[in-house]
């Protein structure tokens, strides 16, 4: 071999060195922010639709009156929950465990068949930050114009537009905020309080959290409530498998990406090795985590669709087949058709089946009245004037239905007793009474220092209740 075409060869220390990643293909991880490029399409208008009836059922529903009342609250002060025609008392908070536990498989249903759809169209979280993203484009413009505007020196226009932007984002978080403390206090008053800035320190500072979260969820953190906060991402894809619908990129097809102009033909394309893919990277700009769904599923994806509406107006305008990124399973892209009824599904829907069953007949064996019975605590017992012996008690009546009821009073198990005071009570639907009431026996009749005996509560509803107390004298 000739040594003047031997290249000389010198080793070069690479430790530390990594390799640089262009700007437009960095992971949200690495981008101090993530600024969401606006898209159209059949997804994203479902889901602005469907964002819209969350948001007007959310504000709607604490303003609903039933029966006098407000129709849904929660009184942690009372310690009673109005749903509509049901009233929960603490004694009931099994209903509520239900309820949770019914949510919970009704998730793994729809996730274990659409994968995080609940994410990307139904949170909470991602529908006020496409409301805040929408805010922010209307006020700061496109992606592009953001970039730019964020870049600039800070001029009177930018710091205009900026307080603009923030003061709506408050605004929004502010009522967001007291509608939902409103669900918790009675909100016609916290809205008159507040306006009158006549509330006490608990419902201020409530409305001051929630409107702090709110602002600083759906404005700043964004995608970091997704990707770093909800336990809902690390644990889904034990509920994945090869049939669930998830965004997927059509890697088979795509690949490999490149960019080529829209006249250039098929058998061209596949002369020069070019899939579907032009690497136009919309589906990276429009994500609202910041991912590229093209490296595979990823757990910060959260099903929303809209990298495929940016990527199906693309293929549009290149006049090729849409759906190189749709929602699809494994089982699809292996040439098997997916199976929505499989062993997983059914025994979500069989679980969900027999808890929504074990739940109605809860609600439904649930007795419309409960009491207590406290005792007198300042004096065991007394003498009367004409030598019996009296014991006081309170008697704590709950009507748990949502009509007024009488409630009738006896005693069972001691003898010769009388009962001093009313022996019915009107009680109002969902309300609480406190009845105070004495029992008397004939000093003679008392055979021993401590007897038990039973408060019978009956209802003009045919409902009793036996609850057991003791009479004392010593």
């Amino acid at each position: 071999m000739n040594e003047q075409n031997i290249i000389p060869v010198q080793n070069v220390d690479v430790t530390g060195y990594s390799k640089p990643v262009p700007e437009k293909q960095k992971p949200a991880q690495q981008q101090s922010k993530i600024y969401i490029r606006a898209v159209k399409g059949r997804i994203e208008t479902f889901r602005r639709i469907f964002g819209l009836l969350f948001i007007g059922a959310f504000v709607l529903i604490p303003w609903l009156p039933y029966q006098g009342q407000q129709a849904v609250l929660f009184d942690f002060v009372a310690q009673r929950f109005h749903l509509f025609g049901l009233t929960l008392w603490p004694q009931d908070l099994t209903l509520l465990a239900w309820l949770f536990m019914l949510a919970a498989f009704a998730l793994f249903v729809v996730t274990s068949i659409a994968g995080r759809v609940w994410c990307g169209f139904m949170c909470p979280q991602t529908v006020f930050t496409f409301l805040f993203v929408w805010v922010e484009q209307k006020l700061e413009g496109s992606r592009n114009k953001r970039i730019l505007l964020d870049k600039e020196a800070w001029t009177l226009k930018k710091w205009l537009t900026k307080i603009s932007k923030h003061s709506i984002w408050l605004f929004i978080a502010l009522l967001t905020s007291m509608t939902f403390v409103g669900y918790f206090f009675p909100i016609k008053e916290l809205f008159s309080g507040f306006v009158r800035w006549d509330l006490t320190f608990w419902p201020l500072f409530y409305i001051a959290l929630f409107t702090f979260c709110t602002y600083t969820n759906a404005g700043w953190m964004r995608e970091i409530m997704c990707t770093h906060m909800c336990p809902y991402a690390r644990f889904q894809s034990s509920m994945f498998d090869q049939d669930t619908y998830t965004v997927t990129y059509d890697k088979a097809r795509g690949e490999s990406r490149g960019p080529r102009g829209k006249k250039l033909s098929e058998p061209q394309r596949k002369e020069r090795g070019l899939g579907d893919c032009i690497d136009c990277q919309l589906c990276v700009q429009v994500c609202p985590t910041g991912i590229d769904i093209r490296n595979g599923l990823q757990y910060e994806c959260i099903n929303c669709g809209a990298c495929v509406d940016a990527c199906n107006d693309v293929m549009g305008k290149m006049n090729y087949q849409q759906g190189l990124i749709r929602f699809a399973s494994e089982s699809e892209f292996k040439g098997n058709k997916p199976t929505i009824l499989r062993p997983k599904v059914l025994g979500y829907l069989a679980v969900l089946l027999v808890m929504t069953g074990l739940f109605g007949l809860d609600l439904y064996y649930r007795p419309s009245l409960d009491a207590d019975i406290v005792r007198d605590r300042h004096a065991l017992h007394r003498v009367s004037q004409d030598g019996a012996i009296e014991n006081t008690y309170t008697l704590v009546l709950m009507n748990k239905s949502q009509r007024d009821q009488d409630f009738y009073i006896s005693t069972a198990g001691l003898n010769d007793a009388t009962l001093l005071g009313r022996a019915s009570v009107r009680v109002k639907g969902g309300e609480l009474v406190r009845h105070p009431v004495s029992v008397s026996v004939p000093l003679g009749k008392i055979s021993k220092n401590v007897t038990s005996f039973q408060f019978v509560i009956e209802t003009e509803m045919k409902e009793s209740l036996e609850q057991a107390t003791t009479f004392i004298y010593f």
